[in-house]
């Protein structure tokens, strides 16, 4: 008989994990995620990616408001392992205790670098060359349980969270397909997380998307690539919020005596914006209220000029 598992997620990023347990042919008796929440204007209730999914491929579902007080429901399911990916809360011991061959955790990042919940963006804020996926053993720490299986994989210059949480997600399926046969087959190696190195990251909040123009081109690229698509890095144009989905360092002629967030070049090539430290060429931007376009068709509509000023604040 394989391992049976209960398969804790929530988000998009949790899916394809939980496709490649089932595609390996292992025993997934109950997908754990959170409550259903109100989402839109109308405040649909909705359940999350996971949920969706589960329900399709007619899987049980669990969503407590709090695992930490459901321990014995947890019990009840009669799960050797407890697999989570993306879950979003904090497993007490008691919660831990209840499987006998552990709790594993896939965490998008390599470990102990980016501890916490934005692994992804702050990967890409930090300017880092290569970011991977680990899964580890979890224990009541937060990311610090002994490893297992750790893959690395570059991270390109046009990698946006998006495009990079699309690639961890996928490798985080091959990974605990792996890990799990490895505990099966009694080959299991773990290996503790090493002392130096550590980093944490919290959740993201709106106020740190603000881009400053005044920071070097590379820095605020980075900031841009990462809060694409969630949260979304922002600026203000003319007095009204923008939403920036990408761009990239540039060159730009003819911009002696220009400000920080100051637009120096404006053509179907993109939005050209003085920084702190070189140029920022804007590929794809959103006015308040409008659609998500194109830099060309931005400035084809007259919504920006030479002269304009990118703004961390109204003005």
């Amino acid at each position: 008989m394989g391992t049976k598992i209960i398969y804790a997620g929530a988000p998009a990023f949790s899916v394809p994990p939980l496709k490649a347990l089932l595609e390996a042919g292992f025993d997934v008796a109950a997908v754990l995620t959170q409550p259903d929440k109100p989402v839109g204007r109308k405040a649909v209730l909705t359940p999350t990616p996971l949920k969706a999914f589960a329900a399709e491929q007619g899987i049980p579902v669990l969503d407590f408001p709090k695992v930490r007080e459901h321990a014995a429901e947890l019990s009840s399911v009669g799960a050797d392992c407890m697999v989570t990916c993306a879950y979003g809360q904090i497993l007490t011991a008691e919660v831990l205790d209840v499987f006998p061959r552990g709790v594993y955790n896939i965490h998008a990042s390599l470990l102990p670098r980016w501890r916490g919940a934005s692994p992804i963006q702050h990967a890409i804020l930090a300017g880092d060359a290569q970011t991977g996926v680990t899964v580890m053993r979890t224990d009541v720490g937060l990311d610090t349980g002994d490893m297992l299986l750790v893959r690395e994989i570059p991270i390109a210059a046009d990698d946006t969270a998006a495009t990079l949480s699309d690639k961890l997600s996928a490798l985080g399926g091959e990974c605990i397909v792996g890990a799990l046969r490895k505990i099966e087959d009694g080959t299991a190696a773990f290996t503790p997380q090493p002392a130096e190195g550590i980093t944490l990251c919290k959740k993201i909040k709106k106020e740190e998307c603000a881009v400053d123009f005044a920071r070097t081109s590379a820095k605020i690229c980075n900031l841009i690539r990462a809060m694409n698509p969630a949260p979304l890095a922002f600026s203000y144009l003319r007095g009204a919020p923008v939403n920036l989905f990408f761009a990239q360092p540039a060159a730009a002629e003819h911009a002696e005596g220009a400000q920080a967030g100051e637009v120096v070049r404006a053509d179907k090539t993109g939005i050209y914006v003085r920084a702190g430290e070189g140029f920022v060429k804007i590929l794809e931007l959103q006015a308040s209220g409008g659609k998500r376009m194109r830099a060309a068709d931005f400035v084809n509509g007259r919504k920006v000029a030479v002269g304009d000023v990118f703004a961390k604040e109204p003005q």
